[in-house]
This record gives C-alpha cells, structure tokens and sequence, in this order.
C-alpha cells in the first residue's frame, strides 16, 4: 500500500488529506502552522513534526504551499535533499512553468521523481473530489498515478510536460482576475449611475458575454461581504505576477491584464489581502 505524504494543510491542502485519508492509504501530514493538522490528525493521519520526516516515511508526497519558495524550503533544504531518493514528489500549488522545471531537476538530480497537477476549482469541489486536476508528467507517471489522481477529481487531465500543466494553470486563473476585475468594474459603474443591480444582471445573463462566474461573486459584491474565501485576493496577485512575468517572457502585450495588478495590491492594502478576492471590488470603490 501506498503511503501518502501531505506537505500544506492549509485552505486546499486540509480538503486533500480528507481525500486522501478516504482513500483507506495511510497519511503523514506536516504544516509550518501545526495547528492546521489538528483536524486530518482526528480523522487518522500522522503529524509529522518536519518536512524531512514526511519524506522519510512517505512513498508519494503531494505538496499544496504558498510558492516555489516554500516548497524549495520544504524538500530542498540540506536535510530534504538526502531523503528525495526513490521518492515521488507531486507539485498542486500555482508556480510559474519554469519554477517547476526548475523543481524537477533538483528533485531528479537527488534521485527522485517529480510531476505536477495544479487544479481549478476551490474548498467545496476539493472536498467532493471534482476539482478540474491538470497533470504535467511523462504518460507512465500519469498513468502510475491514477489511484491519487481519482481521490481528487473524477477525470484527470493529462496536458503534457512539467510545466506545461502549470501554464494551462496560470492561463485560467488569468481570466479569473481579468473576468472578475472587469466585471466588478461595470457593477461599480451601474451602481453609481443607479441602475437597479437585477436589471443590469437580467440583460448581462440573457447576452453572450456572461460568464457564470459573474453570479457567483455578485452577492459577495454587492453586500460587500468577502469573508470565508475559497481563493484569497494574495493568492490571486500572486498567480497574477506569475502570469505577467512568463507572458512578458513571450513578448505578448501583457496591458489590460496589468491594470488589474495594482487593483489588487490596492484591495489588499484595504486589509483584505486574506479575504476572498472578490474583494477587488471594494479597491475600485476606494482610492487610498
């Protein structure tokens, strides 16, 4: 039997280990904030009290932290670094494509394997076990990782190389920053122009240019209510940043996606850098 390793048990990581812990495989857990592993350690897993000691005793470890930068303190330290052999390594946080890259030779050069599978969705489908998982890997390694990847979502995709899965990643979750940022724009405008909210939404969901999403953020807006997130606004100008940096790497015209930067830097200097980042509507309400 498999045992799985979790390193991150934050907002997404916590939701994983119940899936993983519902798979019957034990699982060893580790947080810089111990607190967080309080709950997964009720249902079953081990609390491992470093990282070194989830990979010494973990076949399979999935790691759900910040950046790149966490994850290189967590398995690349002097200590990590000697417990990588024969392990496998599995990368579900948002990074840039050439971060993981990066992260793929210094696990493999420490004898280790490493693929990633950055997912779309957020708390309520990570808890279900339909998160959209985009997995970048060799096919043998997906094929291999069938059992995990099902704990997780009922139909994996497979994009190709490491890397290419985090930029499918990065593309997606531009167009939640930029469908989210322009259509709090236009929300904020009717508002001040009094047009009745419902009447506006009635003619945008009857039009080609709705996009579900709308309504699932449009409550949190208009009662200016972002607390509870399922995607916090610094996670989402993180992945921003991340976007601009490889598009620019590209030489694409990076503008419009740009403007939305300082709107969420703005949302998170109001405080509300951990609230849902619907939050940016109160930033294009409030100039500091």
């Amino acid at each position: 039997m498999i045992h799985y390793g979790l390193l991150g048990t934050g907002l997404m990581g916590a939701p994983l280990g119940d899936r993983l812990l519902g798979s019957g495989s034990p699982l060893t857990v580790y947080n810089r904030t111990p607190e967080k592993t309080d709950a997964l350690a009720v249902q079953g897993a081990t609390v491992a009290p470093t990282p070194e000691d989830v990979l010494e005793i973990a076949d399979v470890i999935v790691m759900m932290v910040t950046d790149a930068a966490a994850v290189a303190e967590l398995v690349l330290s002097e200590g990590s670094r000697s417990r990588l052999y024969g392990k496998t390594l599995v990368q579900m946080g948002t990074i840039a494509p050439g971060e993981s890259r990066n992260l793929m030779a210094q696990v493999e050069e420490a004898g280790g394997s490493y693929w990633e599978a950055p997912v779309l969705g957020s708390i309520p489908e990570a808890r279900e076990g339909n998160l959209i998982v985009m997995v970048g890997s060799t096919p043998a390694q997906f094929e291999a990782a069938a059992p995990l990847l099902q704990c997780f979502s009922p139909q994996p995709h497979y994009i190709g190389t490491v890397g290419q899965a985090m930029a499918l990643k990065l593309a997606l979750n531009q167009l939640i920053a930029g469908l989210t940022s322009t259509f709090a724009l236009s929300l904020a405008f009717i508002q001040g122009q009094g047009v009745e909210v419902e009447q506006f939404m009635a003619i945008v969901r009857d039009s080609a240019v709705y996009a579900p999403t709308f309504d699932k953020k449009l409550k949190r807006m208009v009662e200016q209510d972002f607390s509870n997130p399922n995607f916090p606004t610094q996670h989402l100008l993180k992945d921003t940043r991340l976007f601009l940096t490889a598009a620019q790497g590209l030489g694409l015209e990076t503008t419009g996606l740009a403007g939305v930067e300082p709107i969420l830097e703005r949302a998170i200097a109001l405080g509300l850098g951990q609230s849902d980042y619907s939050a940016l509507f109160a930033a294009l309400q409030q100039q500091l």
